[in-house]
């Protein structure tokens, strides 16, 4: 019932190649971005496509599989967590971040 609370579900196109770095005690992280595509058609008759970019975030076992078989262009499903999080930037400004931790993945 908890996943019910926070639960994100995608299906769309990896952005750029997955960014994997390793962490203490050797675990890895992988980063990449992936874009899902909408379409309506609007008062003008207008087919209209909508472009949305996700941050996507994985740790654990999952990123040996990311690491192998995901690269820009790869249309994948992915399901996690929303999450935000704060960093200060190289210039020492606050920033704000939304990403989706993902535990699954679907190659497709």
């Amino acid at each position: 019932m908890s996943k019910l609370r926070n639960n994100v579900r995608l299906t769309g196109n990896v952005g750029k190649n997955p960014e994997i770095k390793t962490l203490e005690n050797d675990k890895k992280i992988a980063r990449f971005s992936l874009a899902t595509n909408e379409s309506y058609t609007n008062s003008k008759n207008e087919k209209i496509q909508q472009t949305t970019w996700h941050n996507i975030v994985a740790y654990g076992p999952i990123v040996s599989i990311i690491e192998k078989h995901v690269e820009k262009g790869k249309q994948i499903g992915v399901d996690g967590k929303l999450t935000y999080r704060d960093y200060t930037d190289k210039e020492g400004i606050n920033r704000n971040i939304t990403e989706i931790v993902i535990d699954e993945i679907i190659l497709l």
